[in-house]
């Protein structure tokens, strides 16, 4: 890393997410609307700064992790955080967050840059993206279809495993 990158990284990494006068902070919301351990929400957190970072070096377009996406989806709400004091104070650019068009080549595009991502990753921090995080292409694009549900109203059943 250049000494820039090394600087913006430092405060990247020091950006704090969470306000410490919220009973109710960024970290909490994640694992109430996650169902994730708190050890779990603070690793994706990191993971997601990360993936921040890696936007910012701006050699490729980069896709995240569903997990680094939840993260950065309710960052987004956080409209001061993300704008102000993340991208504005802190990285001194905008990020923002488009969705997908659609389509079999929106896919392919997406798998591509995944796949690139974590490359990437390697590159920069010498170690592999942890795969909890950052799963297989097959599980990211495959799996991960989600539907919000009011789980005090709602029960909710795991469905049995197919067999091959």
């Amino acid at each position: 890393m250049t000494p820039e990158q090394q600087e913006l990284w430092v405060n990247i990494k020091n950006f704090e997410i969470d306000d410490p006068e919220s009973a109710f902070t960024f970290t909490d919301r994640l694992v109430r609307e996650n169902d994730w351990t708190m050890e779990f929400a603070v690793r994706s957190i990191a993971e997601y700064k990360k993936f921040i970072f890696l936007i910012c070096l701006g050699e490729n377009s980069l896709t995240p992790s569903d997990q680094v996406d939840q993260v950065w989806h309710l960052h987004l709400l956080y409209t001061r955080s993300y704008w102000i004091e993340m991208c504005r104070n802190t990285l001194g650019r905008e990020i923002h967050h488009g969705p997908t068009k659609g389509g079999d080549q929106e896919k392919d595009k997406y798998h591509e840059q995944y796949a690139k991502t974590k490359e990437v990753y390697f590159s920069i921090f010498n170690e592999q993206a942890p795969e909890d995080i950052w799963p297989s292409s097959a599980i990211r694009f495959g799996e991960l279809v989600h539907t919000r549900i009011n789980r005090h109203r709602n029960w909710v059943v795991a469905k049995p495993l197919k067999r091959k």
